[in-house]
């Protein structure tokens, strides 16, 4: 009687049941994706509807204050500590695919410069605007216009962190929730103007769209490569999959436990007031670079022939990695506390920076894909666009449009452009402790240093010709 007491407990359920009503949305959201013809040619991800009709569900749930023994059925903490996990996870199924070889070379280290350069640029004009408010708009903290580079670019995990790591400053009330609502908008600005720009190419047959319900997929070989592990054998083969990234989110976890217990033990206050949060908060990016070190270590036991047969497979690892993705954006949108918006100055902001941030990133990628992808520009420039507005899955819903088969490198971009941007990218996070702040003089140190590297990445980028 004890143990049925204990399991029927809903602090046992909690987690269980947001989590079903996460996929219950998501089901949901991909029901309306499917039957209403302008939101299905809208490309506005699945993920992103249900989130919408989460969030409203949740307010609705806690103004009616519905409980379970005492306890909120929907809580922002569960859906924010999702949004905070998948982040990292997604990343890591990604970068645990093998490297394709394509007829066009991909350029991993040019597209790692573009994916900086336009969270530098994002940065500069985002807090430069924030800065602007702040003078006659007090609820607006001057440096909340960092927190469009961390929606537009990196995603809501990366919104949801920053954005709280602002608010417990004290100076940024809301900031969490300002950092997913950023987020939120930057798919709006992803699928919508994507959508618009593959259609103008297509009226003026530049580009011939390729749509979803004409996409098919032999699974049969995908899922089973040459030299591969069988699908079933003592254990499932994605079962195997699912561990190689808990394995390497397992390492990952480590490698930050053990950088910041070294900080903790320098006892330097600046530190670790200020570094280790950004460390915990970026830990997707630790995540990459233990990635690659798991990736190494297979291919060194393969040749080896310590390990007789490849044990990754791309495909699995993909669909683990889509549904990271989608588990993060639904749970992002549904963390959105709307009471944190609690003035009209802090939406004013928000609908100014996000307007200013869309347009600009759209702009800024279509001249870069036009130089760094001579060959596939289009497929280029909508794949990017759509990441640095997203996530990696909405450039790869734009991608699918015009190249579902992935014949051109601009799917490699996107994972080989995340992890040379994680180790170009890294030592710029200091300035998110630098600017956290409402001392102007701070504020413009952390906008020289960015625009020092914006102009920077973009000589090494434009500057520089490759050798034939």
């Amino acid at each position: 009687m004890k143990l049925l007491a204990t399991f029927s407990d809903f602090k046992i359920w909690n987690s269980m049941f947001q989590f079903g009503f996460v996929c219950l949305m998501l089901l949901l959201g991909n029901t309306i994706r499917r039957k209403v013809p302008f939101i299905r040619r809208s490309l506005l991800p699945t993920a992103v509807i249900g989130g919408f009709i989460g969030l409203i569900i949740k307010e609705i749930v806690k103004n009616w204050g519905i409980q379970i023994d005492g306890q909120d059925i929907l809580s922002n903490d569960f859906f924010e500590m999702i949004t905070y996990h998948t982040i990292a996870i997604g990343f890591i199924a990604m970068g645990l695919v093998a490297v394709k070889k394509y007829k066009k070379k991909p350029e991993g280290f040019k597209s790692g410069l573009l994916i900086v350069s336009t969270y530098l640029m994002q940065g500069i004009f985002g807090m430069a605007i924030t800065m602007l408010l702040f003078l006659g708009l007090k609820d607006v903290a001057p440096f909340s216009g960092l927190l469009l580079p961390m929606g537009f670019g990196q995603g809501p995990g990366q919104a949801n962190n920053i954005g709280y790591m602002f608010e417990t400053t004290g100076l940024f009330p809301g900031g969490q929730t300002f950092g997913l609502s950023v987020s939120t908008l930057g798919f709006i600005w992803g699928c919508i103007p994507g959508v618009w720009y593959l259609n103008k190419l297509q009226k003026k047959n530049q580009l011939k769209r390729v749509y979803e319900d004409s996409v098919t997929e032999n699974s049969s070989t995908t899922v089973e490569g040459t030299g591969e592990i069988p699908l079933v054998e003592s254990v499932d083969k994605l079962t195997i999959q699912i561990a190689f990234v808990f394995l390497s989110y397992l390492l990952t976890f480590l490698i930050i436990f053990g950088v910041t217990s070294l900080i903790n033990v320098s006892k330097n206050k600046f530190l670790i007031d200020n570094v280790i949060p950004l460390i915990w908060g970026f830990n997707f990016l630790f995540g990459i670079f233990t990635t690659m070190i798991v990736k190494r270590v297979l291919v060194l036991l393969r040749k080896k022939q310590i390990m007789k047969r490849v044990y990754t497979n791309d495909y699995m690892l993909n669909r683990i990695a889509g549904v990271a993705f989608d588990i993060m954006i639904i749970s992002s949108i549904i963390a959105i506390d709307i009471r944190m918006l609690y003035s009209w100055e802090l939406i004013l902001a928000l609908l100014i920076i996000s307007t200013v941030g869309g347009v600009l990133t759209l702009l800024y990628i279509k001249f870069a894909a036009k130089r760094l992808y001579p060959e596939y520009e289009h497929e280029g420039m909508v794949s990017m666009y759509g990441m640095l507005t997203g996530t990696a899955s909405t450039g790869i819903a734009l991608l699918r449009e015009i190249d579902p088969k992935f014949e051109t490198p601009a799917a490699e971009n996107l994972v080989t452009g995340s992890g040379s941007a994680a180790l170009l990218g890294a030592p710029l996070l200091l300035i998110i402790a630098v600017a956290k702040t409402t001392n102007f003089l701070y504020l413009f140190i952390a906008l020289g240093i960015m625009a020092f590297f914006f102009a920077l990445y973009n000589f090494l980028m434009f500057g520089i010709k490759r050798k034939a």
